[in-house]
């Protein structure tokens, strides 16, 4: 018995301090039979966010020329006056002094003033109908002096129209007039100029008055809302952003509906319409697409064109495993310098990842560790459950509050808890989580830059572009690890039929 325990205290003496230590340690505490972190089961959330997309309407403005063309008559105006001094008194100097020989001359004029077709253009908000008219003037003589002077006179006269929307979607018009004579007519008699332009305002402020009354029912035949109601309808889409690895989709639902104004192109009219519509992205298979709903009152608030969504980069756990072992594996080519035991060297296997409760990720991995002063390894599994973080716009992984558990097939199995609890054992993940991500966005950006570059639906054409990319907060579900990326940038729907 004696010599037993002279062999004990041998074996003890030969055992390093910090050994001995480890084994006491454990030798008073249970080993736990399951140290796995509780799994989470909440989904990765389909974010939304409200979009403002131009939706350019095209409109066929011949009939706001019929309209015009039937509101003003061809014939402006007809003359018929008199003019009781077409020629001045005649005088002859006799002695110094002028006397008239002859009386002034009073002559009565007739003409017609006429306009020739219609035609549209635009001018920043203005519709511009430009009218040219022409005069035809006649002096007929009445002293027996003239025997009949006749002059002609050209005008450009220009009706500058302003269309406006009612939240009806009824049509409202106002007309300004504006003219300028290129050749003013009149008459020239001896010396003077009888000109005819005083009755231009006064004949044409009741065809002016006209044209704003009639023009409501005329443009009403552009039908405007009947157009604005197709692209309503179609602007409730689906639209894949990415066709695999994963899946993603993002779902168009409009709210509202703004009018901006309107441009003149050729004989089309450009209505400067916008849409505020609920844009949610998905991952996984296609969601079901959004039901359309009545075309609302149309507002008149102005609406910058933003398109809004999110970059759902969401990795699944099975697709990080691989990562984190390639990572760890690499790792483990040199040794973990650990407080109180000194460096160790150590294998990594079996990655496990998956959501735990409470946002964190939960890592499990098998160890085989040894002091390298030392033969005998120890085997055994832990796991890290730790909350992921990351700055603002920021791919970079870290890890806060860690909490690393497990158990091993000996005494010594603190230095593999000692491995988990290391910096550099924890940093080394998250790391390699980073990387995935950063590697992520930037292939998705491009994947979904020519996704919605141009996407047919039906007859119409949806164009968008993001041109820029804001990362959120990092998160763990239980159904995947997510990075948020909120995508900026302008879109478009227009019609170009097939």
């Amino acid at each position: 018995m004696a010599a037993h325990h002279q062999a004990t205290l041998r074996a003890l003496h030969k055992t390093t301090p910090v050994l001995l230590t480890l084994i006491l340690c454990a030798a008073c505490q249970q080993k736990p039979a399951d140290v796995a972190p509780p799994r989470a089961t909440d989904p990765v959330p389909a974010p939304q966010e409200k979009s403002l997309i131009a939706v350019p309407v095209d409109a066929d403005a011949s009939a706001l020329r019929e309209a015009i063309e039937q509101a003003v008559p061809r014939i402006l105006w007809t003359i018929n006056r008199r003019e009781p001094r077409c020629v001045a008194p005649q005088k002859v100097r006799i002695f110094g002094s002028a006397v008239k020989v002859t009386p002034p001359i009073g002559c009565t004029i007739v003409g017609t003033v006429t306009r020739g077709a219609v035609s549209l253009r635009g001018e920043g908000r203005d519709i511009i109908a430009d009218l040219p008219i022409h005069a035809s003037i006649s002096a007929r003589d009445v002293g027996g002096v003239l025997k009949g002077e006749t002059a002609t006179g050209s005008a450009m006269v220009q009706a500058r129209i302003t269309v406006d929307l009612a939240r009806d979607w009824t049509p409202k018009g106002r007309v300004r007039l504006h003219y300028d004579w290129t050749t003013p007519p009149g008459i020239d008699f001896l010396g003077q100029r009888i000109r005819f332009t005083d009755e231009a305002d006064q004949k044409l402020r009741p065809i002016v008055a006209k044209l704003e009354r009639d023009l409501p029912r005329e443009l009403s035949k552009m039908n405007l809302r009947g157009e604005a109601e197709k692209l309503w309808r179609q602007a409730f889409a689906t639209l894949a952003l990415n066709k695999e690895n994963p899946p993603v989709w993002m779902r168009v639902s409009p709210q509202k509906i703004f009018y901006n104004g309107y441009t003149m192109r050729g004989r089309t009219i450009r209505l400067d319409l916008g849409m505020e519509a609920i844009t949610e992205t998905f991952v996984g298979d296609r969601p079901a697409a959004p039901k359309p709903t009545a075309l609302p009152p149309l507002e008149q608030a102005p609406a910058r064109n933003r398109l809004s969504f999110y970059l759902p980069v969401t990795a699944d756990y099975r697709q990080l495993q691989p990562v984190i072992q390639r990572a760890l594996s690499k790792r483990a080519s040199r040794p973990f310098a650990l407080p109180g035991i000194g460096p160790v060297s150590a294998r990594f296997s079996n990655v496990t990842c998956y959501g735990g409760t409470g946002g964190r990720i939960a890592v499990g991995v098998d160890i085989a560790a040894r002091p390298v002063d030392s033969q005998k390894e120890v085997h055994g599994r832990i796991w890290l459950a730790a909350r992921p973080v990351n700055a603002a716009n920021s791919a970079r992984v870290g890890f806060v509050d860690p909490v690393i558990t497990g158990n091993s097939d000996g005494l010594s199995g603190e230095i593999l808890l000692a491995i988990g609890q290391s910096p550099g054992f924890s940093n080394l993940i998250a790391s390699a989580l980073g990387q995935n991500f950063a590697r992520d966005i930037e292939e998705l950006k491009g994947k979904i830059g020519r996704a919605i570059a141009e996407k047919r639906e039906g007859d119409f054409v949806i164009h968008a572009h993001a041109d820029r990319f804001d990362i959120g907060q990092i998160h763990a579900y239980g159904q995947g690890l997510h990075l948020p990326v909120r995508a900026t940038g302008k879109a478009q729907i227009s019609y170009r039929p097939l």
